[in-house]
């Protein structure tokens, strides 16, 4: 893959989203350690398949609307010569792309191409 845009979504998709869905499925399968999580591990796993699959969509909507959020901003800030920048290969991606917050959405977009958890549609 030498296109930066793509790596950079890549890189984000996997790295914030696809590891934000992972802690959710070892929460919800009660798979933490963790002596701070176990409370929660337990209500969660005390839900039933519809209550922890709401569950599973309410967190999946509210990763997606940050990630979008996220990416405009930095879109927004490239527009206007502002000073954050994410450069790949030396390419500042938001240079590249026509709106970076538009880049994860459809089927040829960054969800669909690297997660490994495709985005459902929920209507």
């Amino acid at each position: 893959m030498n296109n930066p845009l793509d790596k950079f979504g890549e890189f984000f998709i996997r790295n914030l989203r696809d590891k934000m869905l992972d802690d959710l499925e070892m929460l919800l399968a009660g798979s933490w350690k963790a002596p701070a999580v176990q409370n929660l591990q337990e209500r969660l796993t005390a839900m039933s398949d519809d209550q922890r699959e709401t569950i599973r969509e309410a967190a999946e909507h509210l990763i997606t609307t940050g990630m979008h959020d996220f990416l405009f901003a930095l879109q927004e800030d490239s527009d206007t010569d502002g000073s954050v920048q994410v450069e790949v290969d030396g390419v500042d991606v938001a240079q590249t792309s026509d709106g970076l917050h538009g880049e994860i959405f459809t089927e040829n977009g960054w969800i669909e191409r690297f997660s490994q958890y495709p985005q459902k549609n929920n209507g």
